[in-house]
Parts: C-alpha cells; structure tokens; sequence
C-alpha cells in the first residue's frame, strides 16, 4: 500500500529490497509465522542453504535491508558442492528445514544448532525435491530414479516407496496435501499430467489430471481446503480442480481456467489469503483472485 501525492492509498507491488545470491537460486520461501517472530527470515536454496533477515531501513518508504544471517554446508572438507535442488521448511517445527541435492541426499538441517541433524541417501539418483507433511517427522521426496520416497525422522533406517512413474520417468515435484496429509501430488518430466497419490494406497494413483495441453510446471493445494488443488504449465493456464468426488470417478474437468500471457514457470497458494494465488510467467509476476 502507498501513497499517492494528493494523499490518497494506492494498491501498488514495488520492490522492498534485492541482494545478490552467489548461485542461481532454486526455491526461496518465507519462514513459518510463528518461527522468531521478532525476526523477517527468508530461506534461499542454491549452491549452500541460505539464511537471510530483512528489516525495515528506518526510510518510513517501506523499504527493507537483507542481511544473511546464516550459510549452512555440510561439506566442509571440500571446496566443491552438490548444488541444492529444493528445500522445504517444517511448519510444525520452523527449526527444521529439509533439502534436497543432485548427489542423491536428503539433509535435515537443525536451525538452533545451525548443523545437519540428519543427511541420508534417499534416492538411486537426483533428488529434486523434499516437502514435509502435517506435523514435524514425515517428509517425503521425489527424484530422477522416478520414485515417490516418504522418511519418518524417529525410524530413518527404513523408507517407504509410495509410487514409481511406469517408465521410471523422473519426477519433479512434490507437494504434500497439509489439511489432509493422506494425499500428495506429483507430476513427471515433459509431463501434461498432474498425479494424485493416496499414502494409504501406494503403487498406484488415486486420480491422474490431465488438462493441461503442455508441460506442467507446479502444482499448490489450497491451503484452506483439503479437496483442491491448482496447477500450472507451459500451456499458460492454471487450472483449479476439485478433488472430492475422485474416489468415485475420474476427475476430468477443472473447475477453473485462467490463461496467462506466457508459459506459467511457478505458482503459490496464499495461506494468509487464500482467495489468491500468485503465478511467475515471462519476466512477470501475476496475482489472481480465486
């Protein structure tokens, strides 16, 4: 919000601040709302996991100032990385954030501590991404091997495979379902379709979406409903679907269409306002109203 030079609030997105990231970065989120709160705290993945705080600059502009207040490697014995992948942070536990590597691993990084509390092989190849489920023990990946893989922190010694794409396809995303944690969604390389697991019922998908006329490239379950789901591609549509008649039939339509001006590369569901998602296409930044 800002204002205008007569006085009057403007609804306006401006930026706040930028820094430099020494590595092409590979996911950034927001801290939980209830992690430090005295504390703006931004996670970056990359080459390292990254820590960074931004505070107001005193300018009464709105303006921010970044300062890293952590860089967390695991490697120290060696000048080279594997680089990070994606990273997911426990909202039950905001000590506890989760990332994934191209040299197969899974590292749990304690906050507190700023060290790993755990680092395990999870996959026979890439791992490229890591989401955590409701509460602050399960979290599952998705990786080059084409296997859908789910970790409980209290037994590490054994894994669950929950799915395998047919042709051992790599898989690229994972998004955990948090208000019914029973459902993931997933979705394969040069994929135009969307794949709904059931953690109860593994091997096979619960529901398979297939709207898409190109490459989906994110998917974001609502954060307020546990029976819809958003997802997004290279045909510049998101596509809102409503899940909870897919244990009687096959969900073919979405419930909602909106075509971008481009291919749609990334999306988010607001939890603090989840009447609107926000998509990345192009060089451009697009908040909707559901």
């Amino acid at each position: 919000m800002t204002v205008d030079d007569e006085g009057n609030y403007v609804n306006q997105i401006y930026k706040a601040c930028e820094f430099d990231h020494p590595y092409p970065c590979t996911k950034l989120l927001w801290a939980p709302e209830k992690y430090n709160g005295s504390k703006d705290l931004l996670a970056t993945t990359g080459d390292y996991l990254r820590i960074w705080n931004v505070s107001d600059d005193g300018s009464g502009r709105g303006t921010l100032v970044p300062k890293k207040e952590a860089l967390l490697n695991n490697n120290k014995n060696s000048e080279y990385c594997a680089p990070l992948t994606s990273f997911d942070w426990n909202e039950s536990d905001p000590n506890l954030i989760g990332t994934s590597s191209i040299d197969t691993t899974c590292t749990i990084w304690d906050l507190a501590t700023q060290s790993a509390r755990t680092q395990l092989i999870a996959h026979d190849r890439e791992v490229f991404d890591l989401a955590f489920a409701r509460g602050k023990d399960v979290f599952a990946s998705v990786g080059a091997d084409g296997s859908v893989r789910m970790f409980d922190l209290r037994s590490l010694e054994h894994s669950t495979i929950i799915y395998e794409s047919p042709n051992l396809d790599p898989l690229l995303r994972l998004e955990w379902n948090k208000q019914d944690p029973n459902y993931l969604a997933t979705f394969m390389v040069d994929s135009r379709t969307t794949i709904i697991l059931d953690i109860r019922m593994p091997s096979l998908p619960v529901a398979e979406l297939g709207g898409h006329v190109g490459c989906v490239n994110g998917t974001a379950w609502a954060p307020h409903s546990s029976c819809h789901i958003c997802t997004a591609g290279d045909d510049s549509q998101a596509l809102i679907w409503d899940l909870s008649a897919m244990s009687k039939r096959p969900i073919e339509d979405p419930i909602l269409a909106y075509n971008a001006d481009g291919e749609i590369n990334n999306l988010q569901w607001s939890k603090i306002q989840p009447d609107w998602v926000s998509i990345g296409f192009q060089d451009k930044l697009q908040i909707l109203r559901v």
